[in-house]
């Protein structure tokens, strides 16, 4: 059992504090020492004193060398750059990810620059590194703070060995339009869900010991509000009030901050008309000084040059100029801070204060890092380089398994349609079935594609020759020309059987007629749920509808395993399937995983962390939207209320959702008191049962809702959970703390408040099949 909770602690909302870990209430794990605690920071004396010491020797050019952070690639060719480096006019490299490529250049810098400044590396290690996990919103699912913590801290060693000081992630925007295609990288919809697992994934890459050799420095992101663009697409606009971003969207990037992130990197979105790069009130007033952040702030792609289309700089000159006093210290991929900041400088236009600071920041990251005491720290010596770099036996393939099943969600189970038998024939179709690429999903890392587990594989693993497997492809991804295009832009990824459309569905039907059973696995491929991935229309696409139409007309079982990114509009899905698995991105291990559900030697337990709409109208659709005063009543539908006339109201499947192969009840929900003073105890327990006949695993959820403040308030939000194992027909009760800081939130004027009046208490296996009971704050 597994209690995940935050602890009670009111601070000052003008912070837009979120709350922070509480240690005593979370349930011993394997990893304690760093799970509950942020990594020490270095000595902030010897420190400053060190970096103040080095300042005063760097030449103008070298300090506004360490601002930038660079690729290796077309636009920067190595021997240029090993130039460069030795020359004192680079401070980071991103995207070189081997030990052999990386040493160079820390050989340039240590051995041949004058001044001997080691560099740091960074790459996007989202979920994995060589070991690939479930994407986000997969580990999100699993709700076990466990699993995510052990994959984050595999993720860096692994990273580490490669010589990585640095993973841009974890990504904690909220996010609640599933258009946007980089809801796979982040955890949901939920606020408190999100800062939790910020913090486990901020200390699990950090360790308690961030110089050690096997810890990275995370640089959380995208600050701030990135995934509230308008429209669901990618880089756009975000229009919030102080008092929603406060409550809702500001607190994961805070809680992050709390655990000790050692880097931000800055959001390409514009808030309120101005761009997060030029953004002195975030980057300044919010983050420093009233978080208290003393890390390093990195630029996105390419965004300081993007200040002149975002339209408020009028040449690169000015963009420079906004960003280094708005207070972006690395630029990230172009040239305008090595252009433009020495004759900025030099004509008045910004102080060597702004230059300086920005240096304070990357000189104390590297500090902290320990590579100013052991360059070569996380890469070791050259005799240690592995001579094979993608070897078997540097993966984490029991781990990625484990929590890859962890992940799965079953939507649906018909007549107990799953989990298979393993005996007979079963027709294993669709565009996904064997690929090995997309199982792993967007920003996979080093991840070696053909290391992966494809569904197919998985099977064939779990069955041997005990079942008949026929396969067959049945559709293409995609049979959109265009969208082909876009997708293989630049890699080849999506590959298209140029067979005719109809005849691929033959040929499934075909194989579905001889079977006892058919699997589908259809979806998304693994670039349609990316950054510049924006959908309209998530539904499952044309083609592969055509297929499920086609087999479902077979009459037989149709069971559909769902990859994809995002969560889909499965109307039809869920109409005609048997059975539904949604398996995201799982990762290397995904097709084992699998395998393991859907023949029941695993007994699903994850739940969505985002909510799935009927339509893709209904979006933004998410469980703790405020009250309207008409809010519809779909046991007793009115005209005149906050409703669509044309679709049958609510989600398809709500937030906190995901069935098991065995059943759960639970009883009435009983407060320790009905009526409490401010900071009385007040615990909420109710008692879960396995009612079924196999042993399962279940989440069950706290959520309160305050009834009468002086804005209005959600209709409910998630303040707790527990995650239990019961044996058939075990029972258990679990208790709930409710704290005094549960019962806050941001007032109008951006204060943190707590206001008497009555309370509900609703406790459910998801969010909207509850429990209820009611108390009284006086």
């Amino acid at each position: 059992m597994k209690l995940v909770r935050f602890a009670g602690l009111l601070i000052s909302a003008a912070a837009f504090v979120s709350p922070t870990l509480s240690v005593a209430a979370a349930a011993p794990l394997n990893y304690d020492a760093w799970m509950n605690r942020q990594a020490p920071a270095a000595d902030p004396q010897a420190r400053d004193a060190f970096v103040e010491n080095l300042l005063r020797q760097m030449t103008l050019d070298e300090k506004i060398g360490q601002l930038r952070l660079i690729s290796v690639g077309p636009d920067n060719l190595r021997p240029d750059v090993i130039k460069d480096i030795a020359a004192g006019r680079i401070g980071a490299i991103f995207n070189t990810v081997v030990a052999r490529d990386i040493r160079p250049m820390q050989q340039a810098a240590v051995d041949n620059s004058r001044l001997k400044i080691p560099l740091f590396f960074a790459y996007d290690v989202l979920h994995g590194h060589r070991t690939v996990f479930p994407i986000g919103l997969g580990l999100a699912a699993s709700w076990d703070m466990e699993a995510v913590a052990t994959s984050a801290r595999i993720a860096a060693q692994e990273a580490a060995a490669d010589g990585l000081d640095m993973s841009f992630s974890p990504m904690v925007d909220i996010t609640r339009d599933p258009r946007w295609g980089r809801v796979s990288e982040g955890y949901g919809e939920d606020t408190w869900l999100t800062s939790r697992i910020g913090q486990v994934v901020v200390r699990a890459y950090q360790g308690t010991d961030l110089t050690a050799p096997d810890s990275i420095m995370a640089g959380v992101k995208h600050f701030a509000l990135y995934g509230a663009g308008e429209g669901g697409r990618d880089y756009n606009t975000v229009d919030m009030s102080p008092q929603r971003m406060a409550q809702d969207y500001l607190p994961p990037y805070k809680a992050a901050v709390d655990a000790g992130a050692g880097g931000m990197m800055i959001s390409l979105n514009s808030i309120n008309g101005i761009p997060a790069t030029s953004n002195k009130w975030l980057l300044q007033d919010v983050l420093r000084k009233q978080w208290g952040f003393k890390g390093l702030t990195i630029s996105d792609h390419g965004a300081i040059h993007e200040l002149m289309r975002h339209g408020v700089a009028r040449d690169g000159r000015e963009a420079a100029k906004l960003a280094i006093q708005a207070g972006i210290d690395l630029s990230m991929n172009d040239r305008l801070y090595a252009e433009h900041l020495a004759p900025l400088l030099r004509d008045g236009d910004i102080a060597q204060e702004d230059i300086d600071r920005a240096v304070r920041d990357v000189l104390a990251a590297k500090y902290d890092l320990g590579l100013f005491a052991d360059p070569y720290r996380r890469l070791g010596p050259a005799s240690e380089d592995p001579p094979d770099v993608n070897a078997e036996s540097r993966l984490h393939r029991e781990a990625a398994r484990d929590i890859a099943r962890r992940s799965l969600v079953l939507l649906k189970n018909d007549k107990q349609t799953l989990p298979l038998q393993k005996q007979g024939t079963i027709a294993v179709v669709g565009p996904l079935h064997d690929s090995q690429r997309d199982v792993m999903g967007s920003w996979s890392a080093a991840g070696v594609a053909k290391q992966s587990v494809s569904v197919l594989t998985g099977m064939q693993r779990a069955v041997g020759d005990r079942v008949r497997l026929i396969t067959a492809h049945g559709a293409n991804v995609t049979d959109d020309p265009a969208i082909q295009r876009y997708l293989n832009e630049y890699l080849p990824d999506v590959v298209v059987d140029p067979r005719p459309a109809q005849a691929m569905i033959d040929e499934a039907v075909q194989a579905a007629q001889a079977a006892d059973v058919v699997v589908a696995v259809v979806g998304e491929a693994q670039g349609m749920a990316h950054e510049a991935s924006s959908r309209t229309d998530i539904d499952v696409p044309p083609s592969q509808k055509r297929l499920l139409e086609a087999l479902k007309a077979t009459g037989k079982p149709l069971v559909i395993v769902l990859m994809n990114g995002r969560p889909l509009s499965l109307t039809w899905e869920d109409a005609n399937a048997d059975a539904m698995l949604e398996t995201w991105f799982a990762g290397t291990e995904g097709g084992n995983a699998i395998a393991d559900v859907l023949f029941g030697d695993y007994n699903p337990s994850g739940k969505l962390t985002m909510t799935f709409p009927k339509n893709v109208g209904q979006v933004p659709l998410y469980y703790q939207h405020l009250n309207t005063g008409r809010p519809f009543n779909p046991a007793a539908p009115n005209k005149y209320t906050s409703r669509y006339f044309d679709i049958e109201n609510g989600p398809l499947y709500p937030f906190g959702y995901g069935l098991s192969y065995t059943q759960f009840s639970l009883s009435d929900v009983s407060l320790s008191s009905k009526a409490i003073k401010a900071r009385d105890p007040l615990t909420a327990s109710i008692t879960v049962r396995n009612t079924g006949k196999r042993a399962g695993e279940t989440v069950v959820q706290l959520y309160l809702q305050d009834l009468a403040g002086s804005i209005s308030r959600p209709v409910k939000e998630l303040k707790g959970f527990q995650k239990v194992m019961l044996q058939p027909g075990e029972r258990r009760t679990l208790q709930f703390p409710i704290t005094y800081d549960d019962l806050s939130f941001i007032g109008n004027d951006l204060k943190r408040v707590v206001e008497p009046g009555d309370f509900k208490v609703h406790v459910g296996l998801d969010s909207q099949d509850v429990k209820e009971a009611q108390f009284t704050l006086q």
